[in-house]
Order: structure tokens, then sequence, then C-alpha cells
């Protein structure tokens, strides 16, 4: 996926986790963070960072942050909307019969729906943007939606559908994603009761540029 106009900037804090600011152009700005998780070791004080520039004009904040570049040199995307995105694109370029957005399911809004060859599948998308050592963590919050989406997938198993976590890997070189057991330990445990009900784990590399996350993956 591309972004639209994209600048550079420096990292001076966050006050929230809707907001930073931002030293743009020797000017102090506060912008829109796309993520709601932590994100504490990336977003340092002094880091490299990139915003793209709203397309609304009447927002109250210009500018979206979008990418961090991490202390050992790695861009790391944080967008928690661009998963989805680089997912579809993927997806649609496999000839599927049918692909569904925002699936319906049980208590859930699952993020794709699909149908192929007869089969019926479900996949949920989760970015990851917690590295150590090349490897990824998720989550890097607690998050009770996270596990309510896993008890869906083990529910459509049951059901006799296919089902899929996807993990995107907003940074090059991350090899694989592990669950978060220190931060959320029920979403580990959920993990892998989904993985012993059939549900597969899908690893999904990315490259990122700071106007960009492209990605592959084999289903």
């Amino acid at each position: 996926m591309k972004y639209g106009k994209v600048i550079r900037g420096e990292f001076l804090s966050r006050p929230n986790r809707f907001i930073a600011k931002v030293m743009i152009g020797g000017e102090e700005t506060v912008v829109h963070v796309k993520n709601t998780g932590r994100c504490r070791e990336l977003l340092i004080p002094g880091a490299e960072v990139y915003l793209e520039e709203a397309s609304n004009p009447n927002r109250k904040t210009k500018y979206d942050l979008i990418a961090v570049r991490k202390s050992n040199g790695v861009l790391f995307n944080i967008d928690s909307q661009a998963p989805n995105a680089v997912v579809k694109e993927w997806l649609e370029r496999q000839h599927i019969d049918k692909i569904v957005p925002e699936y319906r399911f049980g208590d859930s809004r699952i993020d794709f729906y699909l149908e192929n060859g007869g089969q019926k599948m479900l996949i949920e998308v989760k970015g990851c943007t917690l590295e150590r050592g090349g490897i990824g963590y998720f989550p890097d919050a607690p998050t009770e939606r996270g596990v309510k989406h896993l008890h869906e997938l083990i529910k459509a198993r049951k059901e006799g559908y296919a089902a899929a976590l996807a993990f995107v890997m907003q940074a090059d070189g991350m090899k694989k994603v592990l669950p978060n057991d220190e931060t959320h330990p029920a979403f580990g445990k959920a993990l892998r009761e989904a993985q012993a009900a059939g549900v597969k784990v899908l690893y999904l590399p990315c490259h990122v540029e700071p106007d960009s996350l492209e990605g592959d993956l084999s289903l």
C-alpha cells in the first residue's frame, strides 16, 4: 500500500495514545498517532518519524504519524490500519471467488470472509510492531478484542469454516511472531487453543518505506 504526501519529523512526546508532539521543520506540531498500542520501544524522544498529511483540511491535526525508525536503524510502520490494507491487496491478486471485508460472524466483525472453490474461510489480521532480536511479539498491550476474535475463529472451525490469524510484520527482518504472554497471557492461551482447533497462523513479512508498506504471504 502507498501513502499520499509523507514528510519527515522528530518525535518529542506522546501525551496520550491518540496524539503525539513532533518537531516538523523546526516547529513543534501535534499529530494523530495511528496506533493505540504502547509502542514504547519505538516512540522515544529524538526518534525519526514519518507523517502523512491528512486529506481533510478541517481536521484538528494536519498529520498522521505512520512510521518510526528504531534506534537500530530499522524502519517500522505503526499504522494500525495498514495491515488490513496490505492483506486486502494481496487477496485481490489471488483470484479468489469472493472477498468480503469486515464480515459479521457471531458477536464480532472478522476482517475477511472468503469463498473459493466451495470453501468458506475467515481471516483475522493483526499488525505486529513489537520486535526483539528479529522475532515479533503480539500484543504490545492487552487486547480483549483480540482474545474474542480468536474464540470466534475457534467457533468458525467447529462450524466447518477454514480459519486463519494473519500476523502482518510491520518491519523488515522479522522472522515470525510469538504471543506476548508477559503482557497478555490470555491472548497467548487463546492463540494456542485456536491452533489446536485447526486455526492456521500466517506470517506476512513486509518491506517498509516511509511512504509504503508492501507484503507477501502464502495461504
